[in-house]
């Protein structure tokens, strides 16, 4: 039987991640696409190739991927972004799909930042968002990655509304530093396992 496919989402600083690992805890399989994605632009040839056709041959060093420089070309101009979305989105969509085909269990989560601009939200069945105030998530945001508040923003940019997103999913966790998360994450987990019972 395949597992109920369920997306989880949200803006940068929503603290995703950390929900993410709550479900894993439970038990739930977790694919990571910024893990992934990561991954992908190490390993596969015909990305590498792409990237350093149109960001420059000096975008991979010795160690890999520059990724502070990919993302100063990407942030501040969106058609690089829409260039670089373009090749990346595809393959770890391909990559997402067949590792949730390969999992047992009731139900699957797919960690992503862009399950709706990337046009990954048709290949699921179910979508949780986590949302947070736009200050708390630009101070998370600037705290874990090290970066200025101008820079977080341009990456804000770069996604949809928070608002336009929240009311795209089929659950939301509030994720606001008032409600605890657990209670919620557990309550969305019992209503998955019922669903996936039925199917």
């Amino acid at each position: 039987m395949m597992p109920l496919k369920v997306g989880l989402t949200g803006g940068i600083g929503s603290g995703k991640t950390t929900v993410a690992k709550i479900f894993e805890i439970l038990g739930v399989p977790v694919y990571d696409a910024d893990a992934s994605t990561k991954n992908l632009y190490e390993t596969n040839f015909e990305l590498r190739q792409a990237l350093m056709h149109h960001f420059g041959a000096d975008i991979y060093t010795d160690a890999g991927l520059n990724r502070s420089k990919l993302s100063g070309i990407v942030f501040s101009n969106p058609q690089k972004l829409d260039l670089l979305n373009t090749l990346v989105h595809p393959l770890t969509i391909k990559d997402a799909e067949e590792w949730m085909n390969r999992q047992n269990t009731p139900y699957v989560i797919k960690e992503a930042a862009l399950i709706f601009e990337a046009g990954s939200a048709r290949e699921l069945d179910l979508i949780i968002g986590v949302q947070a105030p736009e200050h708390i998530r630009i101070h998370r945001a600037m705290e874990r990655d090290g970066v200025t508040r101008e820079e977080v923003i341009n990456r804000m940019r770069s996604q949809i509304d928070e608002d336009i997103k929240m009311k795209l999913c089929d659950f939301i966790i509030k994720n606001d530093e008032q409600l605890l998360v657990i209670p919620q994450v557990l309550e969305i987990h019992k209503e998955l396992n019922q669903k996936a019972s039925k199917l």
